[in-house]
């Protein structure tokens, strides 16, 4: 237990400035998923398979910086408490490298560009998990209660997709919008450099606002002992142990393979609209808004499947008919029996497919956060350590896999499929967008069924985490320090 039990109950207000700060994630989320791969392939003119390296290398660069980031996050004792330092310096560095991003000096060499990319997409991922670790690890300290931990972390994804929708939504509906120059909009440089302005203002109030906004409840937590001053290879050691929990490796095996998936899906969504389906800049947008549909209905529908059918079978079954129905669609084109181009039931058939698909994964990874949650009081009657914010440094490389290996993934299969930069919707060769079709739908079904099937290694419920919270509750009590 780290919140008092006289703590007064979580109100609506805190819930909502806990997950706010999560506006900025998406914003940075739907940038490299959706807008890096397109701005830096067909309106820069790099490869594909370059771009998507860079983002690839940025990836690695996470996976070694997340994992520091929690250890000290778990470490750090202030009278601000652990998480909050980090979370309010890290505004200004994230917002600033988010806009640099879009802003490439001109009259770099390919591989003059390709570096840039790497060296900024790094800043800006590093800055960013200055904030999302600890703001993560906030939530086991919010509340030990196995369904509001649920709630919670409902509102966190909601406010994720609000950010990203609402700026992807904007950005093709008036940033991309076709002009003279640029009929197709989604090749208009300067929409993009539009979107890098905005998002990272937009970024920065939201995580000032966070921050400060839950910053007083720090006053009812009761921390932890200091922690040991041990050497580094010690302190790998603790890691190790730590990361060892089955029912978290379970979580990790999961949430790569499916958030790798979203990823993927979600750097081709764009080249599928604009080449396969041949829609313009504003259906475009108004399919983006699915994704904030299936997130508000997520924020209700994840805790209810979550008391109904527990976290692990709820999770499990909602990942499997996410996937069917994100497949759905292209299996019916590639057999011929969806509706052609052009026909008016095609944009709001794509939205209702994808609205549900959106809804059902949405929770899957509402459950997945909550469960994190739940390993660490489970952790932490083996270990004597709490370590909300290791763990949540891998719930966000899980989460940042679908911007490094999901973008990548879809960067090799656009250099397969030979879809050249610039390529014009009007004279490109339907087969190509149908072969990548064929590609993509095999690949994604393996990686989302693949990741559920760890799920059967999760072994946390509501009665073993009753039992966890009262050994600990007992072991405060009698002053005992755990094994």
């Amino acid at each position: 237990m780290v919140t008092e039990a006289s703590a007064p109950k979580l109100g609506l207000f805190t819930k909502i400035f806990y997950g706010v700060g999560s506006i900025g994630y998406g914003i940075k989320d739907v940038a490299f998923r959706s807008f890096l791969l397109l701005y830096y392939n067909q309106v820069i003119g790099i490869r594909a398979d370059l771009v998507s390296l860079a983002i690839l290398v940025a990836l690695v660069v996470d996976a070694i910086s997340d994992p520091i980031v929690g250890q000290w996050s778990d470490q750090l004792q202030t009278r601000w408490g652990r998480r909050h330092p980090m979370m309010i310096l890290s505004a200004i560095p994230a917002s600033l490298s988010m806009l640099f991003l879009f802003f490439p000096p001109a009259g770099m060499s390919e591989t003059e560009t390709f570096w840039y990319l790497v060296v900024v997409g790094c800043l800006v991922r590093t800055f960013i998990t200055f904030f999302e670790i600890p703001s993560s690890a906030l939530a086991p300290e919010l509340t030990s209660d196995y369904d509001e931990r649920t709630s919670i972390a409902s509102f966190r994804y909601f406010f994720a997709y609000l950010g990203g929708v609402c700026m992807a939504f904007l950005t093709l509906l008036v940033f991309l919008a076709p002009t003279a120059a640029y009929p197709v909009g989604q090749l208009n440089p300067a929409g993009y450099h539009t979107f890098a302005m905005v998002g990272s203002s937009v970024m920065l109030v939201a995580i000032l606002a966070s921050s400060f906004g839950t910053l007083h409840r720090v006053k009812y937590f009761k921390a932890p002992p200091p922690p040991p001053k041990i050497g580094v290879l010690a302190t790998l050691k603790d890691m190790r142990q730590t990361f060892s929990h089955r029912s978290f490796l379970a979580l990790l095996a999961f949430g790569v393979l499916k958030y790798t998936s979203v990823g993927m899906t979600s750097a081709l969504s764009i080249y599928f609209g604009t080449y396969l389906w041949g829609l313009n800049s504003a259906q475009l947008a108004i399919l983006t808004v699915d994704s904030l549909v299936g997130a508000a209905l997520g924020l209700f529908f994840a805790p209810w499947v979550s008391r109904k059918f527990g976290k692990r079978n709820a999770a499990l079954w909602l990942s499997v008919i996410a996937v069917s129905l994100a497949s759905l669609p292209y299996l019916l084109r590639i057999n011929g029996l969806f509706f052609e181009n052009g026909d008016p039931m095609l944009v709001p058939t794509i939205f209702a497919f994808a609205t549900v698909f959106q809804m059902c994964g949405i929770s899957s990874a509402v459950l997945v956060h909550a469960m994190i949650g739940d390993v660490v009081e489970e952790s932490q009657i083996a270990t004597g350590r709490r370590s909300e914010g290791l763990f949540f440094a891998a719930n966000t490389l899980m989460q940042k896999s679908t911007s490094g290996l999901g973008v990548f993934a879809a960067g090799m299969l656009l250099t397969v499929v030979g879809l050249a930069p610039g390529a014009d919707p009007k004279t490109l060769d339907p087969a190509l967008p149908m072969l990548l079709a064929k590609y993509y739908v095999p690949l994604l079904i393996v990686l989302y069924i693949g990741g559920a099937g760890f799920l059967f290694s999760y072994r946390i419920d509501r009665a073993s985490h009753a039992a966890n919270i009262e050994e600990l509750r007992r072991r405060d009590e009698a002053g005992e320090q755990p094994a």
